[in-house]
């Protein structure tokens, strides 16, 4: 039998350097992971700091394949790039990937021009270094179309917790995108979502917690970890009517393509 591959999450929030409570933490939540048949992850860096972190959690050993990458994201598209950028281009044995990064226009924590910026600086990084460019989009598909069409886009590009409708996922697929979900496809009022998730093609489509956040249900309210993934990955198969061990295969397959790692 196949085990899940959570294909983004953020388990450097769980993460200090130095307390060994919360180090104890992370390695239980790795734990449950296991226990949940969870043994690979991606943790996403989200500004330097959280970069650095990911790149340090990626170095525990408890079990579970961990993978890293540096990105700075739209919320935080003010911040200097640069200790990004020497981050990506120093290298590291586990950094797999660009972002995330990209535009929210729901919360526009940034402006759109400096969201626009660093996401099109990332896009570049990703084709420079050849390493997945991981996304973030809320609530801006048609500038996000128009900037992947300027700068390119890379040949290994996912666009993370998919909330877009189904002609935001043609769009994105039609681009050469792929699709993770998370557990935002459980909510009850995600219809417009549930159809777009039906729209993908197994051979492109993933599946993740991006916890701390976003837990599905029956477990929203509480904090998100990778053992979550079973649940959403178990939500998807029954909603596309597919076998659960298909799908975990193919998912976790296609998420060792998305990031080059030895597929298993």
């Amino acid at each position: 039998m196949s085990s899940w591959t959570d294909a983004h999450c953020h388990l450097q929030d769980r993460y200090l350097s130095g307390d060994d409570e919360v180090l104890a933490d992370v390695h239980a939540t790795l734990a449950r992971a296991l226990e949940a048949n969870v043994d690979r992850l991606v943790v996403i860096g989200t500004d330097a700091e959280s970069s650095k972190e990911a790149l340090a959690v990626s170095e525990l050993s408890n079990g579970v394949d961990i993978y890293a990458t540096v990105g700075l994201h739209p919320h935080d598209a003010l911040d200097d790039i640069a200790p990004v950028l020497q981050m990506a281009r120093t290298g590291h044995a586990r950094l797999v990937g660009i972002g995330e990064c990209g535009l929210d226009y729901f919360y526009e924590h940034s402006p759109r021009v400096a969201q626009r910026q660093a996401f099109a600086t990332q896009i570049q990084l990703a084709h420079e270094l050849d390493l997945a460019l991981v996304i973030h989009a809320r609530d801006a598909f048609d500038d996000l179309f128009e900037i992947l069409g300027s700068e390119g886009v890379p040949p290994r590009t996912v666009v993370h917790c998919f909330t877009g409708t189904p002609d935001d996922v043609e769009g994105c697929l039609a681009l050469g995108c792929d699709i993770s979900l998370s557990g935002v496809v459980t909510f009850k009022n995600a219809s417009s979502l549930r159809d777009a998730a039906k729209m993908v093609p197994l051979d492109r489509l993933h599946v993740e917690t991006d916890s701390p956040f976003l837990a599905p249900v029956p477990f929203r309210g509480r904090a998100n970890e990778p053992a979550l993934v079973s649940v959403v990955g178990e939500f998807v198969a029954e909603l596309r009517g597919e076998d659960v061990e298909v799908l975990r295969s193919a998912t976790s397959r296609n998420t060792a393509r998305l990031f080059k790692l030895e597929v298993r």
